[in-house]
């Protein structure tokens, strides 16, 4: 059964994608926080209308009051997004915002997990130039594919997983690594690869033309080459797992590690990383851990289709070198995240 989460005035066009998504399946809908059920181990859609400047707030509603029963309300459910807007603007930036909420009451999505639609429909027309068929027409494809994905999802599970870690971080003083090195030593009878993206090391997408790229993909290559090629492509490939670490930099992921998420396309091309897991460790300064987790949602779970497994990212706050050891239970948060890993990826 799918629980189709859809409050707020709807549009024809959302309405329509989501009858697409549901269609032949066993639903329920969901309106209001009067209608919640237990979400816990659930199929969920979200299915959300943005008004003129990028809200639903009944939508939001629904997700306080899964806030407030806990942060285990979403356990163990499944969860793919419908967005529509009737302007160019806020679909990707509110599908990630509720993905990570969602994510933090416990939810895993899919790999592509949203199917979003603009207003005048326009973000289709990529798809346009490889099928004749209309722009609703497409949408409403994809939403129903996007249903069937959702209903026949299994969380990926392994038996001797390989993970690999991508940083660039200093040994001496990231927080971030420190952090991530803690929550390492824990993983025991996992193969674990370390790939440090030096600084100048990793050339940011060139942006080549989709034929061009698809090809130097299909010789396992890319326009630049280098350490790209020779061992962060090969190693993303034969991984089970991605871990990010990622300092928080002026609220942003590091250029050199935005570098290689932009160059992961020439993989892309040639192959889905729907049952890749990833996970992320983030250590902000100040404030702002929230925006690099979405940053990552967008890029690698919306765009590249890794799968996002409940809770997968940690996140702490310490800014002197040195500062991150001295956090309250530091040392049970780095186990209990590295025993949250072996859950979400052991068979």
């Amino acid at each position: 059964m799918i629980y189709l989460i859809m409050p707020g005035k709807v549009s024809t066009q959302l309405n329509n994608m989501a009858n697409a998504a549901i269609k032949n399946k066993e639903y329920k809908l969901i309106t209001s926080t009067e209608e919640l059920p237990d979400l816990r181990n659930k199929k969920i859609l979200f299915a959300m209308e943005l008004d003129s400047v990028g809200i639903n707030i009944p939508l939001m509603n629904i997700m306080c009051e899964l806030a407030n029963i806990g942060n285990d309300s979403l356990l163990g459910a499944t969860g793919a997004l419908l967005v529509h807007s009737n302007t160019e603007l806020y679909t990707k930036s509110k599908a990630a915002n509720l993905i990570f909420l969602a994510n933090q009451l416990g939810c895993s999505f899919i790999g592509h997990p949203l199917i979003e639609a603009t207003g005048n429909l326009q973000n289709f027309k990529t798809w346009q130039k490889t099928v004749d068929s209309t722009l609703e027409e497409i949408s409403l494809d994809l939403s129903s594919k996007l249903g069937n994905r959702l209903i026949e999802h299994k969380p990926p599970k392994y038996e001797n997983p390989k993970l690999g870690y991508l940083h660039s971080s200093s040994r001496e003083t990231s927080n971030t690594l420190s952090f991530w090195n803690m929550i390492s030593s824990s993983l025991h009878d996992i193969n674990i690869e370390e790939l440090y993206i030096e600084n100048g090391s990793v050339f940011d997408c060139y942006g080549c033309a989709y034929k061009t790229c698809l090809k130097f993909g299909e010789k396992k290559s890319c326009f630049y080459g280098g350490i790209m090629t020779e061992k962060i492509l090969p190693a993303v490939e034969s991984s089970d797992i991605l871990v990010w670490i990622c300092p928080n930099y002026n609220d942003s992921i590091s250029s050199n590690l935005m570098a290689v998420i932009n160059r992961l396309t020439t993989l892309y091309r040639r192959m889905n990383f729907h049952d890749k897991t990833i996970f992320a460790v983030i250590v902000s300064g100040n404030s702002g851990s929230d925006s690099i987790a979405k940053q990552l949602i967008d890029a690698l779970s919306i765009n590249k289709g890794f799968y996002l497994p409940p809770y997968f990212c940690i996140m702490e706050t310490a800014n002197d070198a040195g500062s991150l050891v001295k956090i309250p239970n530091i040392d049970k948060k780095s186990r209990a995240f590295a025993e949250h890993i072996k859950d979400t990826v052991f068979y």
